[in-house]
């Protein structure tokens, strides 16, 4: 699915009205926080098992320490988005000091991705650590045609479970919701462990994984 963020500057219904145009049994997988290699690996393997592709906001400090990882994520297929520089709270810093953060994790997203340290991002695709966002702060980034990405609904893996509670947390979340944008971490052991199920899951049950991209980037749902 191709998102341009002229037309959906902000999605998800916990933070924004609006939400992505997804059909019944339609999702999303995002995934902030990374890269972490010990975990991000092994999603990636998972994803690529199932052949889905997902979205992945990044850390710019953890992008800039794991360019390849980076690197073989795009290559993989998976959209490359964007999380700050630091995972600051933005709402409690001051508006400068907040832009600075969009910017530089940008930047050194970009930098592990191209080589190119720009604060231009090749994926206009951003979500606030926390959800925590300022109005001067949406209306910057809709000027600079970014989109915000809140979440549908999430696995709430930043709390301790075993992979199994996990499972049944969020497949009973994808029933109650039937679509939407998914929230996961890529840097938690249990998601990690408990994917591979969750994506069985989805194929079993005959849901659909959509893949978003940019507008200058070639659009193609992926599903299984």
């Amino acid at each position: 699915m191709t998102v341009d963020p002229k037309t959906y500057p902000r999605v998800g219904t916990q933070s924004f009205p609006e939400t992505l145009p997804l059909a019944d049994r339609e999702v999303v997988l995002t995934f902030d926080d990374g890269p972490n290699p010990p975990t991000t690996s092994k999603i990636l393997a998972a994803l690529a098992k199932e052949c889905v592709r997902a979205t992945f906001f990044m850390i710019g400090q953890s992008a800039a320490a794991h360019p390849q990882l980076v690197k073989r994520m795009a290559a993989e297929g998976h959209t490359i988005a964007h999380h700050t520089f630091a995972h600051a709270d933005l709402k409690k810093v001051s508006h400068d000091k907040a832009i600075d953060q969009i910017d530089r994790g940008i930047a050194a997203d970009e930098m592990a991705l191209n080589g190119k340290a720009t604060t231009v991002p090749s994926t206009p695709f951003f979500r606030f650590p926390y959800f925590e966002s300022t109005p001067a702060l949406l209306d910057m980034l809709q000027s600079r045609r970014i989109a915000v990405f809140g979440a549908d609904f999430w696995a709430s893996d930043w709390n301790p479970m075993t992979p199994a509670q996990q499972l049944d947390l969020i497949t009973g979340r994808v029933k109650a919701a039937g679509k939407g944008i998914i929230l996961f971490h890529d840097t938690k052991g249990q998601t990690a462990a408990m994917l591979p199920d969750f994506l069985r899951y989805l194929r079993d049950n005959r849901y659909k994984v959509v893949h978003i991209v940019p507008p200058t980037a070639q659009s193609r749902p992926v599903s299984r």
